[in-house]
């Protein structure tokens, strides 16, 4: 990336610092940060290396997802809020419920410098932070947790949903505007046709089918609080019509409505000089919909991996343009194999964390979420 413009200044660059990897938007007001912290056998634990960076630039954390990492590591993570200076912080924590001995996982922090941020909290806790620029309003939704954990499964999930329309009236904001979710289930795949139930109501109900489905990620994951699930969102809501949200298709797929999940396979934000791709959850998935790759999880991570390429050449992107990715195993000793594909494909180096998680067909071995971001204007989509 480093690519720049000079009649509004964007500019976008990757960079290494330490074991951080930073992607940087600078714009005329502001600069927004995509901060990757993979760990590994000699870094356990980025917290306190994520903190130093943070503080030295004087940014503000819009959301950080801990993904892979034990519950068991919260003293460190109070710790690192302690050394920023903030109580607590938007906050969406994860693992596959197993042992720490393969050192997958880590922290992905989007933060911001240069403009105020207002944090959304509920019961006392924080669950998002608001912030607008010349272009538009946004609210990041984390960590989004049921009021009942002893509820069922379905009746977690219509908690959740409550809880995220509730949080988004609060700041004039609602479900029309919401590009990108996230949903973390235990054991997913037990009950992934109840959850899928449970959006398609709220959905319906919220007139999401008459607009923008969103871009999403529904993959398994504990959490500490030991709910059926734990949620995010992204909220954008545009001045002057811009930026504009717009569903995706993936050119090697078929809609994943067209099977069943309330979802887009891609969703991008076209601003007047730079665009933002959000790619959905993508897994080895043919264009019938099927399952396909079933029991060899190189074949799925190729074609997985061709799918995502493909959604982001149509957008006059690559892997290069990547901004933060998550690649899911179902099985923790198949990790090496994404490191095996890249050095194959010659791909760049990615801010990207592996971990381990159920995907949501028990014959899924693999998915990737990624965001990406260029500059110039957007294309029609065909």
């Amino acid at each position: 990336m480093n690519v720049q413009r000079t009649d509004r200044q964007i500019d976008i660059e990757a960079q290494r610092h330490g074991h951080l990897h930073i992607v940087t938007l600078t714009r005329p007001s502001h600069k927004e940060y995509f901060v990757t912290a993979a760990r590994g056998v000699a870094f356990p634990h980025p917290f306190a290396e994520l903190a130093a960076w943070l503080r030295a630039e004087g940014a503000n954390v819009l959301s950080m997802d801990i993904l892979g990492i034990s519950h068991r590591s919260e003293d460190i993570r109070r710790a690192f809020q302690e050394s920023l200076g903030v109580p607590a912080c938007p906050l969406l924590w994860a693992d596959d419920g197993a042992t720490e001995t393969q050192r997958l996982g880590g922290v992905q922090v989007w933060a911001i410098s240069g403009l105020p941020v207002e944090t959304l909290c509920r019961d006392g806790l924080p669950i998002g932070a608001v912030f607008e620029d010349a272009d538009a309003r946004y609210c990041r939704l984390s960590g989004v947790l049921p009021d009942d954990v002893s509820a069922s499964p379905a009746e977690q999930a219509v908690s959740v949903f409550e809880t995220m329309g509730e949080a988004l009236a609060d700041v004039g904001l609602d479900f029309s505007h919401v590009v990108r979710t996230w949903f973390y289930n235990q054991t997913i795949t037990s009950w992934y046709k109840e959850f899928n139930e449970v959006r398609d109501r709220f959905f319906r109900q919220w007139g999401v089918f008459d607009g923008l489905v969103p871009a999403s990620t529904g993959v398994g994951g504990h959490n500490s609080a030991g709910a059926a699930l734990v949620a995010g969102a992204l909220a954008v809501a545009p001045k002057n019509e811009v930026p504009r949200g717009i569903a995706l298709p993936s050119p090697l797929q078929c809609p994943a409505l067209e099977y069943g999940s309330s979802f887009s396979r891609a969703v991008e934000l076209a601003y007047p000089d730079y665009r933002r791709v959000f790619i959905s959850g993508t897994a080895s998935i043919s264009p019938d919909g099927e399952s396909v790759y079933l029991g060899d999880v190189d074949g799925q991570v190729a074609c997985t991996m061709e799918v995502g390429g493909a959604i982001l050449e149509s957008r006059g992107m690559s892997w290069a343009d990547t901004t933060r990715a998550i690649a899911y195993f179902k099985n923790a000793a198949d990790a090496p194999v994404f490191a095996r594909y890249a050095r194959r494909y010659g791909l760049p180096d990615l801010p990207v964390l592996i971990m381990p998680n159920d995907i949501c067909r028990d014959d899924l071995l693999f998915e990737i979420e990624l965001e990406a971001a260029a500059v110039g204007a957007a294309q029609a989509v065909n």
